[in-house]
């Protein structure tokens, strides 16, 4: 089971939406990286990593980190100030820098 929310900037309003098991994957016969969502169980218990969201708290760029291959810095600014975006509660917003993130509390999705 998987758990969605949002996270709403304090003073600019700009939303961002979380799951919380980012995206498995597993590498297919070919080699090619495939991903896997609940209720796909077969798929899921062929995973081997996770590509996860996060977002670049210096300049605001979205970007996966691969769990098999982690990095630690942003690949548009090279910044190491980036968090999942799942942990972004409380986080300073990077688009008006600002304002805090904090959790939508009129949102949840669960799959």
């Amino acid at each position: 089971m998987a758990e969605a929310l949002q996270y709403i900037c304090s003073s600019c309003g700009h939303t961002v939406q979380a799951w919380s098991d980012a995206n498995p994957y597993y590498i297919d016969e070919s080699g090619c990286k495939q991903y896997a969502y609940h209720p796909d169980f077969e798929g899921l218990a062929r995973c081997i990593g996770v590509d996860s969201p996060h977002i670049c708290l210096a300049c605001g760029e979205g970007f996966r980190v691969d769990s098999e291959a982690p990095t630690d810095e942003c690949p548009k600014c090279g910044s190491d100030n980036f968090v999942g975006t799942f942990e972004l509660n409380e986080q300073r917003c990077p688009y008006c820098k600002k304002g805090v993130f904090a959790v939508d509390p009129t949102f949840c999705i669960i799959s």
